[in-house]
């Protein structure tokens, strides 16, 4: 509007109506870059306002996933202990079992003398032979179950140990 103005009192040729013109053309210059300036400083502000509020949803972000990551090494770390314990209790149970083979293997060993030795005794000697026998192929059975059982608890443990360092890994690399 004011490059308008400008250019029809310049053609008028009127000294004081370019005059007039030129100081209304530099009014309405300041006022444009007045509300330019006021709709970059608001463009600004709203940008400004923007960014604050992704970031606190970000900090709500990393807070949930904090927590939810706590809650997971927590369970792992149960868990873990659980195994554990576990383990304790079958190598306990392997090492009794073990030992009751043991026993009933030597029992079995006395048994047999004995058997050599009183072969004609007859079948009271035979049969407690038989029992004895029959005792230690039973613990030697739990021996194999326990072991068998050990090895799967430990695999386990093995599983969840890793599962779990990866979680701390990602944890620590979040």
């Amino acid at each position: 509007m004011a490059a308008v103005l400008v250019a029809a009192a310049i053609a008028s040729g009127s000294p004081a109506l370019v005059a007039v013109v030129a100081a209304g053309a530099v009014l309405l210059g300041a006022a444009a870059t007045r509300i330019t300036h006021a709709e970059v400083v608001a463009t600004r502000r709203d940008a400004a306002r923007d960014r604050a509020e992704q970031a606190q949803a970000y900090r709500e972000i990393t807070a949930t996933r904090t927590a939810e990551n706590q809650a997971f090494a927590d369970t792992m770390r149960t868990r873990i202990a659980r195994h554990e314990e576990s383990i304790h209790e079958l190598e306990d149970a392997l090492t009794a079992a073990q030992g009751r083979a043991a026993d009933a293997t030597r029992k079995m060993n006395a048994e047999a003398r004995r058997a050599d030795a009183a072969e004609r005794e007859g079948a009271a000697v035979s049969d407690r032979l038989r029992e004895a026998e029959q005792r230690a192929a039973d613990a030697v059975v739990r021996v194999a179950e326990l072991e068998q059982e050990l090895d799967v608890v430990r695999a386990e443990l093995e599983v969840v140990t890793q599962a779990w360092r990866e979680s701390e890994a990602q944890r620590k690399h979040a």
